[in-house]
């Protein structure tokens, strides 16, 4: 069987599974409520329903073929729908497995069981009100500092100040005017550099452009510069390479499996993010064949894998910088992140090798965050190197 049509046979039964568990949510959504609005009409309420659970990938569809603002609406309200399913669908099912237990151990009150339409109403209430303190908690995000000691020489640099910013994911939902707040948080902390481990762009690099985010990004001007790797979704849009140029016109040199030597003092070492059916990247090890190693080693990989940690450490990186985690996003994410991945979020040390791990500045898909703060990363690296 060929890979487009194992893609197409997963794709079909992801939209089937979606499709089943929004048709359960609707269900029991007009079994609570729909009795109460006498103006909604079932039909009028399904069709609704489908609507808002199929507009984000409607949306996707109609990608570069409506107006960016068409878009953006589009975008936006499918995103929505997708946090308010995710939330419903697991309120729900919790709620009919305790009615299921309640038949045997008959713990519910009589006055609840009496008013279903009260319980729904109290659940719609209740998921509005997460997805309004998520949408408030991802457009203020926080300033996390760390400080880093490298036991090497620098050249004659002793310190060196980073800010760190992952998966900004810049497009129809992070557009410039979050930007902006990026570059002028950024700009308090007067950094040495910039280093942006992957998601920059979100898939289409049309709204960069349109919204001149090229622009906003050249306000930074730190004196050591911006450098940049990809992310998984630089490689999901139409032309990877397209997206890397314009960042290359906005002041970022995007570094994809080389590194560059700054100030003659330390390395920054760029990897390009691998999986999703590319081939893979370089070895790490043939990457650093012709570096020095007895100066500092930073390593942007947008993706902290288990293997990428391991290859890291064998291979004398001193400190690596990821992100694509975003902790989960969504409270109870964070449960599968943390078994997939080492450090899904925070500071890891093994021996001389050094990770933070960001959850990022943006958001995917839904612009809400409900568990975790977005953040900004701040760095004072101190080169020390131990006396023999």
């Amino acid at each position: 069987m060929s890979r487009n049509l194992i893609f197409v046979a997963i794709f079909t039964l992801i939209l089937v599974i979606y499709g089943l568990m929004n048709y359960y949510i609707g269900l029991r959504g007009w079994q609570a409520v729909g009795r109460t609005l006498p103006w909604l009409n079932v039909r009028v309420y399904w069709t609704l329903l489908w609507l808002a659970a199929h507009l984000y990938i409607i949306a996707r569809f109609l990608r570069n073929m409506v107006p960016l603002a068409a878009e953006r609406w589009l975008v936006y309200v499918g995103a929505y729908w997708l946090a308010a399913f995710y939330y419903l669908f697991l309120i729900v099912l919790l709620l009919d497995l305790l009615r299921l237990l309640d038949r045997w151990l008959k713990f519910i009150p009589g006055p609840v069981k009496a008013s279903p339409a009260l319980l729904g109403w109290g659940v719609i209430a209740l998921v509005a009100g997460l997805l309004a303190y998520g949408t408030w908690n991802a457009h203020n995000p926080v300033v996390t500092h760390y400080d880093i000691n490298i036991n090497k020489r620098a050249g004659q640099m002793k310190e060196l100040h980073i800010v760190m910013a992952s998966d900004l994911h810049l497009g129809l939902i992070m557009n410039n005017r979050r930007l902006e707040r990026f570059v002028s948080m950024a700009r308090e902390l007067n950094p040495d550099m910039v280093l942006l481990p992957g998601d920059i762009v979100d898939e289409s690099v049309r709204p960069f452009i349109e919204e001149k985010m090229a622009k906003t990004f050249r306000k930074l001007n730190p004196p050591l510069g911006i450098y940049a790797v990809p992310g998984n979704h630089e490689h999901f849009g139409e032309d990877s390479n397209e997206t890397f140029r314009y960042l290359n016109e906005a002041g970022i040199q995007v570094l994809v499996d080389r590194y560059v030597k700054v100030n003659d003092s330390f390395y920054i070492v760029g990897r390009d993010d691998t999986g999703h059916g590319r081939k893979s990247r370089k070895a790490l090890a043939e990457v650093l064949k012709d570096v020095d190693r007895s100066l500092p080693l930073i390593m942007l990989d947008h993706n902290p894998s288990r293997p990428s940690l391991q290859e890291a450490a064998e291979q004398g990186i001193d400190l690596q910088l990821s992100g694509h985690t975003h902790k989960g996003q969504f409270i109870f994410n964070n449960l599968i992140t943390g078994r997939i991945y080492e450090r899904d979020w925070g500071y890891l040390r093994k021996g001389p090798y050094q990770l933070i791990v960001s959850n990022g500045f943006g958001t995917w898909g839904p612009p809400i965050r409900i568990g975790n703060r977005p953040e900004i990363v701040d760095i004072v690296i101190r080169f020390s190197p131990t006396k023999t």
